[in-house]
């Protein structure tokens, strides 16, 4: 009985049993190399911003071994993009709950970090809190829209990074959208940096060359010779450039709208076109009958005219006298008159009430010139339009859906929504998109977005076009065959952000440059590393990795290192690289990698589990 009752005070009590059970399941399952516990990090999420996130886990982390990746995924793809669950190596836990049970059966108990990355604001705070119920101590990654929550999340969670990758990304789409370099600045080493084109700086402001993109088929990254790249790193002066330069010059070059044009679009979408082809058809056979009245009563063409529409629309008293051709088509004149006035009421109905909700859905618009598109009122079409309002730079909105979540922000900002289909030509045509600057293509399908962009290529051909693609091998096949050459996806610009605040380490900045996002980051160097001992002229690597400034431990940045000096262990370097070359680096810089020597006995972890 006393041990009954023990047992029932363990289960009445989860409380306390539930901490306990925590500290076994942590002390178990932590491997070990060396000594230190090996990293394990838990992903929550179902589309391709997951599936980055992982990828730049894994390639930033010098020594693999040590770094443990569980992503946790609804039971059932909801979408054909990829979302990690087929990374090799990676734990895979199938769930549709992000709660308590889910983050035990993940081993959420010390672990090093979580990310929650679904695309509902609310649904992450909920899953943040039940994990807090795991694991108090956790570094948390929160992927919020509403970045205003992250004052509120930071002091629920002290050890928190809220991130929106809508915010990360949207720059580098307003930036394609005008025709410039994506507007990344950031400050470093008591310097304030800024991507630019060669032509918009002065040549004692650059500080080295960042792409040659003046070949249309291929943008070179960090070329050998720093001459070669037209877009560049510069030291800000105190002038506007880039985005913010283009847009003045856009909004001071944008022309008057043309009512006139805008009352002949109302007329042409006042009645539908089967109704408007009807009514064509029966006034042809009505003129055709007026001839043949003519001829019958041997009246002249306008008397012919006059009788032929009274009879047709009031009727015409019978007259036995007349003769027998002239009977006939007032018969037939009188059949006709019975069609054609219920069918001038559906137009008139069919008029007034296409001409309301065109009105509504903003199908009839003053014609435009100079505006900027964009397609979709998501989370980053919404920044998009948000950012070139801010710039002053007139914008028309498309989504099929009237409640999007940027609708209500379009309305507050009076940026007019075209409800309707991208896709088709006559909601590209109520936009404007023939005398647009360019077309913002950012709804979150990928067929869509592809119809869309080739429609508006249609209208015109020298058009603009920025377009978001999930699938990265397939937006090259799209360049390549369409000539459609700036592409984004969101995911790729905003994942390292989210995996270096993870890691808890600082990317200083991203800089997407066509296909490519090249990091701003510092690396240290370890005593013992491949780099320890090694000329400065090691760091760097043609189209990987550049260096930016070097110091010494304790000492201020040098901005033009001598390339000679000698790496000593506690250096740190600045650099610009591509994720490729960063990880290379990272390896080198880090201490020599040691074996992994597992407990023994520890069971091998599971591929995939399922619940």
């Amino acid at each position: 009985m006393r041990g009954c009752a023990g047992f029932d005070r363990l289960t009445t009590m989860p409380d306390m049993a539930e901490p306990l059970l925590d500290r076994a399941l942590r002390a178990s399952r932590r491997l070990r190399v060396n000594g230190e516990p090996r990293a394990h990090y838990v992903i929550c999420g179902q589309d391709p911003l997951a599936y980055w996130v992982v990828r730049a886990l894994r390639g930033s982390e010098p020594q693999a071994g040590r770094l443990r990746i569980t992503l946790i995924v609804p039971g059932r793809q909801r979408s054909p993009a990829p979302d990690g669950r087929d990374l090799p190596g990676v734990e895979v836990i199938r769930a549709d709950r992000l709660d308590e049970h889910t983050f035990r059966r993940a081993n959420l108990a010390g672990a090093a970090g979580l990310a929650l990355l679904h695309q509902d604001d609310v649904g992450n705070m909920h899953a943040a809190l039940c994990a807090q119920e795991v694991e108090p101590g956790l570094r948390l990654v929160v992927r919020m829209f509403n970045t205003g929550l992250a004052n509120g999340v930071r002091q629920i969670f002290p050890d928190s990074a809220v991130l929106s990758d809508a915010s990360i990304a949207a720059p580098a789409f307003v930036a394609a959208a005008l025709g410039e370099v994506a507007p990344t600045h950031f400050r470093h080493g008591g310097r304030t940096l800024y991507l630019a084109r060669r032509e918009d700086v002065r040549p004692n402001e650059v500080v080295c060359g960042v792409a040659d993109t003046r070949d249309p088929q291929q943008d070179l990254v960090l070329p050998t010779d720093d001459r070669a790249a037209d877009v560049v790193l510069a030291e800000a002066a105190g002038r506007p450039v880039g985005t913010e330069l283009a847009a003045r010059k856009l909004a001071r070059a944008r022309r008057r709208r043309r009512p006139v044009a805008m009352v002949l679009r109302a007329i042409r979408s006042f009645a539908t076109r089967k109704i408007g082809i009807t009514v064509i058809l029966l006034l042809a056979v009505v003129g055709l009958l007026g001839g043949l009245y003519a001829n019958a009563a041997h009246v002249s063409l306008a008397d012919a005219f006059y009788l032929t529409l009274v009879t047709t629309l009031t009727g015409q008293d019978p007259d036995t006298a007349k003769g027998a051709a002239e009977q006939v088509v007032q018969v037939i004149l009188n059949l006709a008159g019975l069609a054609l006035i219920p069918l001038i009421t559906a137009v008139v109905v069919d008029g007034v009430v296409n001409a309301r909700l065109a009105l509504h859905t903003g199908r009839i618009l003053p014609e435009r010139s100079g505006h900027v598109v964009v397609v979709g009122l998501g989370n980053i079409g919404t920044r998009v339009m948000a950012q070139l309002n801010d710039f002053g730079v007139e914008v028309v909105a498309i989504d099929k859906n009237r409640d999007a979540r940027g609708a209500g922000l379009a309305r507050r900002l009076g940026v007019p929504l075209v409800v309707g289909d991208a896709a088709e030509e006559e909601t590209l045509r109520a936009a404007s998109v023939a005398t647009c600057q360019a077309l913002v293509v950012v709804s979150t399908d990928d067929g869509a977005n592809l119809r869309a962009a080739l429609n508006g290529r249609a209208i015109n051909d020298e058009l603009r076009v920025v377009l978001r693609l999930f699938d990265g091998h397939f937006a090259e096949r799209v360049q390549r065959a369409f000539g459609i050459g700036t592409s984004r996806s969101v995911s790729y610009l905003a994942a390292p952000s989210f995996a270096a605040a993870l890691l808890d380490r600082a990317v200083i900045a991203t800089i997407p440059v066509g296909r490519h996002a090249l990091l701003v980051t510092e690396v240290a160097v370890a005593a013992g590393s491949a780099l320890d001992g090694r000329p400065l002229a090691a760091v760097g690597r043609t189209g990987s990795v550049r260096l930016l400034a070097h110091a010494r431990p304790g000492q201020r940045y040098d901005w033009s290192p001598d390339h000679r000096m000698v790496i000593v262990a506690g250096d740190r370097l600045t650099v610009v690289a591509r994720r490729a070359g960063l990880n290379a680096l990272l390896r080198e810089a880090a201490p020599p990698e040691e074996e992994i020597t597992p407990p023994v006995g520890t069971p091998p972890l599971p591929r995939e589990t399922e619940e």
